[in-house]
This record gives structure tokens, sequence and C-alpha cells, in this order.
């Protein structure tokens, strides 16, 4: 197999010549490489909702909550809380001994301009704060919430694992506005971000923080209970290349491939020293994010008009292969198995698909033709998959098709611009959430109706955010299953996005690595055999 050099800059060595893993590096540090789903082309975690930014960020940042692997909240920066008023007032207090990588203390203002920035952005921050009278430090290790209405999900949102996550940074840094990235990472995480040693497009580095103190007691499980750091440093470098990244792991030049490709899984199967596991048992929800400011896809009849003609089965085989196990269909606005995922309405992707019908339906809603530019990407193999099917489909249908392709870091910053296609906006994109996400409504950014202040694609609908905000008071699942209901309905008539299936992505590493924790790919609680 023919291989490339896949680190060539003057802070890089050359693949041929990585150290062995097992023998660390020269300066005997203990030094695990891994290659991430694509480039970091957003460092800052509240300014996008990424997942290789969020991966990121949990190096460098912690969380006032954790999820466990059966997404309950715990608490991590804080000792716990102590509600009063009847639900109206949180007193949360941090845990003692907690420093930032500078140098100070965490201090309870930190938190309150944290969670602001955070809460600017983030659908289930977005909630919080609605329900907020306000946030404040009345001491260095006490943060007080007071409430207009009780909120009782608190420590799930400020726990929770999917895009936007609550990390906790410096005031200085969190007082920065919401919409632009910082570039400066400090946080209080159990690892520090090696900014000299970063390199866009090919590598970034994280150091272990030793003035991190983990949580004493406990189990670590996901985001909860120590943070124990057993690895001196961690190499994410990136490799565009499926197949070279796919023999950089089978001679031990990495230690770990977050997303190995379904065309390789049985090469790897076959390897020595090769372990292969889906981390996340929700799986990876895959969509198609229209633009709804810009024409054509302001218009709800030519979005419904698209969902008619998206084949799922076509497009989880591009993405996952041919293994059933993989991946599935049949997927609509929630999760399957989660309380809010039914039935209602699932005809519109699961009925006979009719081009000639879809074609039509565009014509008769008033689609003449106008190009619609499509982000397409080139280094991130599951999107360009998905992708690529769904532009075919968009041709086969009569869409003027300007098929944009580019590498994720530049589609990540093109997803915010709002302006015509023109103008370095654009019309449509594929992505991909975990399924976790879709659980319920309150977490589920691509659902929501608010516009503007909605993620990017900036769907409106009011019916859709009346529902949601009627979720958020529900309190039983018999109700909640009947507002999952009412939005799949609503859903189906403003089609915020259309849902591409369901699929599970494995990873592969070393069989050396010990503790690698479900969920995501996490860098504590790891530790060589």
């Amino acid at each position: 197999m023919q291989r490339r050099s896949f680190l060539q800059t003057s802070a890089a060595i050359g693949a041929g010549s990585l150290a062995s893993p097992r023998l660390a590096s020269a300066q005997g540090q203990n030094v695990l490489r891994f290659v991430p789903q694509a480039d970091i082309a957003i460092l800052d975690p509240i300014a996008t909702t990424g997942f290789v930014t969020r991966n990121h960020g949990f190096l460098v940042f912690d969380t006032l909550y954790g999820w466990d692997e059966q997404y309950r909240a715990h608490p991590q920066m804080v000792e716990g809380h102590v509600v009063e008023d009847n639900g109206l007032t949180w007193l949360m207090t941090l845990r003692e001994g907690l420093r930032f990588h500078d140098g100070e203390p965490v201090r309870a203002r930190d938190v309150v301009a944290s969670l602001r920035r955070w809460g600017a952005r983030d659908s289930f921050g977005i909630a919080a704060l609605a329900a907020t009278d306000e946030i404040t430090a009345p001491s260095d290790r006490v943060v007080r919430w007071r409430f207009k209405r009780p909120f009782p999900l608190l420590p799930d949102a400020l726990g929770k694992i999917g895009a936007n996550v609550a990390f906790i940074m410096p005031e200085r840094l969190a007082n920065a506005d919401p919409a632009l990235p910082i570039s400066e990472m400090v946080g209080s995480g159990p690892f520090r971000f090696a900014a000299s040693e970063r390199v866009p497009g090919s590598r970034a580095v994280y150091t272990k923080f030793d003035g991190y103190v983990p949580r004493s007691g406990g189990t670590t499980s996901l985001l909860a209970g120590p943070k124990v750091v057993n690895i001196d440093r961690v190499e994410w470098i990136t490799i565009p290349d499926a197949s070279t990244a796919s023999a950089a792991l089978q001679q031990r030049e990495i230690d770990w491939w977050e997303q190995p490709t379904s065309d390789l899984l049985p090469l790897l199967r076959r390897g020595r020293g090769i372990k292969i596991e889906v981390l996340d048992p929700t799986g990876a929800i895959a969509m198609l994010r229209f633009n709804h400011l810009q024409p054509p896809f302001d218009n709800p009849a030519i979005r419904r008009a698209v969902l008619g003609a998206i084949n799922q089965e076509d497009v989880m085989t591009a993405v996952a292969g041919t293994d059933r196990s993989l991946w599935k269909t049949g997927v609509g606005f929630f999760a399957p198995g989660s309380v809010m995922a039914s039935d209602v309405g699932m005809e519109a992707l699961t009925g006979a698909r009719d081009l000639a019908a879809s074609r039509r339906a565009l014509e008769q809603a008033g689609y003449k033709g106008e190009k619609v530019l499509m982000m397409g990407v080139t280094d991130f193999p599951a999107i360009t998959a998905m992708s690529e099917v769904v532009a075919d489909t968009f041709r086969r249908i009569g869409i003027n098709v300007d098929y944009a392709a580019m590498d994720w870091a530049s589609a990540l910053r093109r997803q915010a611009n709002r302006d015509t296609p023109d103008r370095g906006g654009y019309n449509a994109f594929c992505t991909y959430t975990a399924g976790v996400n879709q659980f319920n409504p309150a977490a589920h950014n691509f659902i929501r109706g608010s516009g503007l202040s909605a993620t990017f694609g900036w769907s409106t609908s009011a019916r859709l955010e009346e529902l949601r905000n009627e979720w958020l008071q529900s309190t039983t699942d018999e109700e909640r299953a009947r507002i999952g209901r009412d939005m799949q309905r609503q859903a189906f008539i403003d089609v915020p996005y259309v849902p591409l299936g369901q699929f599970y992505q494995p990873t592969a590493y070393r069989d050396d690595l010990q503790g690698v924790l479900k969920g995501l790919p996490l860098f504590w609680n790891v530790k060589r055999g």
C-alpha cells in the first residue's frame, strides 16, 4: 500500500519516522496520537456546533455538571447545589482547588460570564436563560440562579454532551461576543492546549494539566466522576486520506483513528492489535439542512418537495456501507427509541420515492430553475458521502445545483454566513448530530423554529416553538410523547431539515489502550496496558 507522509510541516515529522506509540517520545513522555474526524476549523466551542470542536473543548475546558453513560447529570466542577423558594432559587458551590491553565482560580464570576455566553448560542441554554431572572456571584465560590419559573432541568442543561456545551472559561474570555470565536484557549480542564505547537490543517497538541484536581470518589462514566489523566501528551494529527490513516494505525504510528471509513473496517478487523468499537450507542443522525433565509428554500412547499425525493437507504448505504447493523432508516425528527419519537407523518419519508412527482411538486411550488449552492465536503468521509447523494437527488428532480466542494474547516465557517450564495452564503448543506441530542427538543438545535436565534439554517416556526415551550413545562412521559407526535406532525409541514437516517460510527484504536470511555472521544481514564 502506498502511503504519503502525513506530517509535512516544520512542526511535525514524517509518517515513516514516527516513534512507536509504545515507546512514546524522545522526552520520555507518554504520548497518545489521535486522528480526529477532521481538523479543528474553529477552536471556540461556543462559536460552532461542530463535534470536532466540541471534542477538543472537553480536553481544555470543564463543566459544572456532567452526564454519565445513562445520561444522568452529576456534579463536576460544583460540590453540589441547594434549591430554595419552591425551585426559584438555586445555589451552586464550586469545588475547592479549581484553577485555570493561566494559574488563576476559577471564580463564580467566571462561571456567570461563561453561562451567559453559552446561553446566547445553545438551544438548551437559551431555554434556561429565558426562565432566568438573574445569575449572580455572591461570593467567589457560589453561583446563584434566580428563576422566573422553576427550571428543574438545569443540571441536565449544564452537563449535556451535545454542542454547544456549557464550558467554563475565564471571565475575560467569556465576555467576548458569543457570535465571534475566541482564539485564546484557557480553560480549567484536564489538558492544556499547546498553542505554540498548533499547525492548522495538520496538528493540535494537548499536554496534561498538573494543576487539575479530579473529583474525589465516584465512578468515572462519560463526563461524570473523577477525570484522571494517565497520558502526558495528546497529539491530534489530521490525516484526510483514509488509506493513509488505516496504514498508520496498523503500523503503530498512531494510536486511535476516530472515524475509520466503512470500506476499510474489514481490513482493520483482520489487523493485529486493533480494537473496533462503537462508542456512542445512540448513533449519529444525518440531515439535510436548508438555509431558510434565502430562496428557494425559504419556501416550505419547495422544502417539502425535496423531502419527498430523499431516499434514506441510499444515503445510509453511501455513508456506512452494506452492513445493516451499522445504520437504520425510518428515522424521523426525534431519535428512534426516545420518548418523543413516533410514526406520525413518516410516510413522507418511508413511502415509495417518486422523483417525477417531486419534480412536479417543485414546479407547482414555484421553483423556476434558480441556482442552488450546495456545500459539499472533501475531507470528512461521512458528510462527503451524504452530500454527494443529496446533490445527485437534487439534480434528478430538476434542481440547478452549484456543488461547492470545500474542506470541513471552510464549510463550518461558511455555515454562519446568512448572506446570499454569491456573497459567501449557501442554500443547503449536510451534517449530522448525536442521537442523544434528539432525545428531546431542549437539546435538539435543528428543530428550533426561532429564526435568527436558531442554529445555522435559521428556521422559523411559531408552532414548533410553542410546542417546545410546552415540553419544557411537561411533567410526564405521556405528555412528552404527545408533544413529540405534535412536533413531528408540524415538522413535516415546516421541514426545518430532512432526516437522512441514523448510523453507528465505529472507532478504531490500538488494543494496548485501556479505559476508553463510551459516548465520544475522551482522553481521561485512558491508559496503556
